[in-house]
């Protein structure tokens, strides 16, 4: 642990830094980076580390190794063939974009399991051309009807750049929309299932995740639209001082609330039934729809296949790092540490050498898109990073602590 107790922690992270013993997570990864509110001073969730040292992911990842996977895919398929249809329509939807886990999801829902899922995708904002290449392999390939909704172009960018302004989270109203599309699909198909991939609690988030399904219908519905703010900014402003038209922003708010209680919706993570692990859903991806990884590696981090369709994703990633102190490496690192692909110190040394690297194969194509000068960037990410994490020496910000003992206070 370590003294920071006097300097500012914004976003309501734990004003002292702790980095699990097992991975090289922090307890300033918040459970949830879908931020509502454009509020600092919020009291968020963030990442539990126990007085053991040890981070909630990590005890996750030591539980599946106790559970009955035998006895989980039973549970599985008595699910399945609760709701399975044999007169041609969809039984279950799986939300995706052609990466590794939706192809993964849809292809062994229909080939293993003999289920007929109908893919549902949100698409990147800015495609990426390989990830187009696996989105067309995964429905053409793989072999997969799919409602691909194509949201208002104008919209989604002003959302975009608002969000990157008032949150520093560019993804912030994409996630939404992305999350709130399959049980939309789901109401108006009469669709009982929607399958998610990984559990959540694979990334350390509230242990309450760590079901079957998430039954809480609230979770996916809106009961009050004066509560809800798109890019930190509220749905009256922005059809007031933006002239935002209500229909335009209703593919980003989520069903309506008696709507989804009324149904009989179930929405599942398939990670709860079958032991999910990355690396192998990536291979089963090559293996069932030709899924293609990046052809370099992955700015700021060394792998090359996790999340690479939109080309604003890298800087979501280095957005992530200032707020946060926690890099994409570190993300990719303590996964792999988790399923005994890496070893700690060898998360350390990736850490050391990837994390905080800035994106800059994409950066300019993204500040055009955005509308927004580089010079602007620079100052936003200055505005966004908290007193109790960064410290300038000589003129240069430094982490004040690393999992590496090599930060400005360690």
């Amino acid at each position: 642990m370590n003294n920071t107790q006097e300097l500012e922690a914004k976003y309501g992270l734990p004003s002292k830094v702790i980095f699990c013993k097992r991975c090289v997570i922090s307890n300033q990864r918040p459970a949830s980076e879908v931020e509502f509110k454009h509020n600092i001073k919020t009291k968020k969730v963030t990442m539990n580390i126990g007085e053991d040292g040890i981070c909630d992911a990590c005890k996750y990842a030591e539980k599946k190794e106790e559970i009955s996977w035998e006895q989980r895919e039973k549970e599985l398929v008595q699910l399945l063939d609760k709701h399975r249809k044999n007169d041609g329509s969809y039984d279950c939807i799986v939300p995706g974009s052609g990466g590794k886990d939706s192809v993964y999801a849809a292809h062994i829902l229909k080939y293993k399991y003999g289920m007929h899922p109908l893919t549902v995708t949100w698409p990147p904002i800015l495609y990426t051309d390989y990830g187009y290449l696996n989105f067309k392999n995964w429905i053409e390939v793989g072999g997969f009807d799919n409602i691909t909704f194509k949201q208002n172009g104008k919209v989604m960018k002003l959302l975009t750049r608002l969000s990157f302004e008032n949150l520093f989270h560019p993804f912030q109203t994409f996630i939404l929309g992305q999350k709130n599309i399959a049980p939309k699909i789901a109401l108006k198909y009469n669709i009982p299932l929607i399958f998610y991939g990984e559990n959540e609690a694979e990334y350390g988030n509230p242990i309450k995740d760590n079901k079957s399904s998430l039954r809480d219908k609230a979770y996916f519905s809106m009961q009050n639209l004066d509560e809800i703010y798109l890019g930190g900014v509220s749905i009256g402003e922005l059809r007031e001082k933006h002239a935002v038209d209500l229909a335009d922003l209703q593919c980003f708010l989520p069903p309506d609330y008696k709507e989804l209680e009324k149904s009989d919706i179930e929405v599942h993570y398939l990670g709860y039934y079958l032991k999910w692990i990355p690396q192998e859903a990536y291979y089963y991806a090559v293996e069932h729809a030709n899924f293609q990884a990046r052809p370099f590696r992955t700015e700021g981090t060394y792998s090359k296949y996790v999340s690479i369709d939109d080309k604003i994703d890298d800087l979501n990633y280095y957005n992530i790092f200032i707020k946060y102190g926690i890099g994409r490496c570190t993300y990719d690192a303590s996964q792999e540490i988790r399923n005994k692909h890496l070893t700690r110190e060898e998360g350390m040394a990736l850490v050391k050498k990837f994390d905080g690297e800035f994106p800059q194969k994409y950066f300019k194509e993204v500040m055009n898109y955005l509308g927004m000068d580089q010079d602007y960037f620079y100052e936003l990410q200055d505005k966004f990073r908290s007193p109790h994490l960064w410290k300038k020496v000589d003129g240069e910000w430094k982490l004040r602590h690393t999992v590496n003992k090599d930060g400005a206070d360690d």
